[in-house]
């Protein structure tokens, strides 16, 4: 198990690539803390990694909140004594179409919304 005894946060984590995401991380031997705006979605994929015998947990916030973060963050630390990986697997809708080398900084972390 190479995640043996590892925290793991992933936002978006009731999506399509989020959950495949936290899966393989719980199938790896991480403690898997979801984060993300659908509690529905978040409490099918932690049912699914319990099911398979990996630990799992929920909470809901949106993840452009930066206060939000933090605080989530601060508190899988707190209960799970670590944090020892984030990955942001959000998904945006966005208008496409412009080249990835005429995108701004913020236009890349962001995208506008279409």
């Amino acid at each position: 198990m190479l995640l043996k005894d590892q925290v793991a946060v992933v936002y978006g984590g009731g999506g399509a690539i989020g959950g495949a995401i936290a899966r393989q991380f719980a199938r790896e031997g991480a403690l898997v803390h979801l984060a993300g705006r659908t509690r529905e979605k978040l409490d099918v994929v932690a049912r699914e990694i319990a099911r398979s015998g990996g630990s799992a947990r929920v909470a809901v916030l949106d993840a452009l909140d930066s206060a939000a973060v933090t605080e989530h963050a601060r508190a899988v630390k707190k209960e799970s004594g670590a944090l020892d990986i984030a990955v942001n697997a959000v998904g945006l809708l966005h208008v496409q179409g412009k080249p990835l080398l005429e995108l701004s900084a913020e236009e890349f972390e962001v995208p506008n919304v279409g």
